[in-house]
């Protein structure tokens, strides 16, 4: 009997997700081996969609630094937020007063949309107007400003600094979590012993907080993956705004979005099925086999 109760309780969520993800990852990859003639679909392609994605202009010169682009954008991003979300959330465990409160300024920013946030810096970093750059001339740092969005040379990594801060509330809460959940013993132990602040933060926090900075990771990875909207709102839709940096904040979620409703042609659908085929793989094999390591650690530790 309780199991039917489960069953009748679990199966809402069950049908949504179905239908609204299963589905359309089953769908896409159906459609990434069939031609396509706008929506109308052709022959069997077999492999030829795939296979197009790295040999026909200018997909060929732009799938790979886009690659490349968004595994910077994963690495700058894990680095940021595992390091100063781990620093702000070792800073709030001990200060339980305005624990509450700042924990709740730091995950604003991760409910708003991306495209907000996106937004909403590009007109804090506009060269002409922007307080960032009027900020500098005010201090007397003039010749520190610059387009940021713009420059090449800066274009990706403020990309990355503001993905950083908009989704660094998350991990401040896990963890948050975590410390709160750590054997107060081994600090006890360790105190005892003689050892400094910093010392019992190295050799017996930080070793058992492995698995919540493996978790973090994986999420990270997961979510750079399918980046798009922060890039597409800071940089547009070719990685660049007009006056921009030549696609150098050219990401796979932007190439998806011109292969899909730019540049696709007649084939788009297959293409881009392809490509998002492509995409889901290597993050679902990198996140099981990354979840794994997490795991095994894990089990050591306890």
């Amino acid at each position: 009997m309780k199991w039917r109760v489960a069953v009748w309780f679990l199966l809402p969520a069950f049908l949504l997700y179905t239908v609204f993800t299963v589905y359309p990852l089953v769908s896409a990859l159906a459609d990434s081996f069939w031609r396509w003639r706008g929506t109308a679909r052709g022959g069997f392609a077999g492999v030829d969609n795939f296979t197009s994605l790295f040999t026909t202009f200018p997909l060929n010169q732009q799938l790979w630094p886009a690659f490349w682009h968004t595994m910077a954008f994963f690495a700058g991003t894990m680095v940021v937020q595992n390091t100063f979300g781990l620093l702000i959330a070792v800073l709030l465990f001990e200060l339980p007063a305005a624990r509450r409160f700042l924990r709740t300024v730091y995950t604003v920013p991760y409910l708003i949309g991306g495209l907000v946030v996106g937004y909403l810096w590009s007109l804090l970093l506009s060269p002409t107007f922007g307080p960032v750059n009027a900020g500098l001339d005010a201090a007397g740092l003039g010749s520190l400003a610059r387009p940021w969005l713009g420059d090449p040379a800066t274009a990706l990594p403020v990309v990355i600094l503001v993905n950083a801060w908009q989704y660094i509330g998350f991990p401040i809460l896990l963890f948050g979590a975590a410390l709160a959940g750590l054997p107060p013993e081994y600090g006890e132990a360790a105190r005892v012993d003689g050892a400094g602040a910093w010392q019992r933060f190295r050799k017996v926090t930080l070793p058992l907080l492995l698995p919540a900075i493996g978790v973090v990771s994986i999420l990270t990875f997961i979510g750079s993956m399918n980046t798009f909207e922060l890039v597409y709102s800071l940089s547009g839709a070719q990685g660049n705004q007009p006056t921009g940096p030549g696609g150098a904040t050219d990401v796979l979620g932007l190439i998806f979005y011109r292969v899909a409703f730019q540049e696709g042609g007649s084939n788009a659908i297959g293409q881009s099925s392809a490509l998002a085929a492509l995409l889901f793989l290597f993050t679902f094999g990198i996140a099981v086999v990354a979840n794994r390591v997490v795991r095994r650690r894990e089990a050591t530790l306890w």
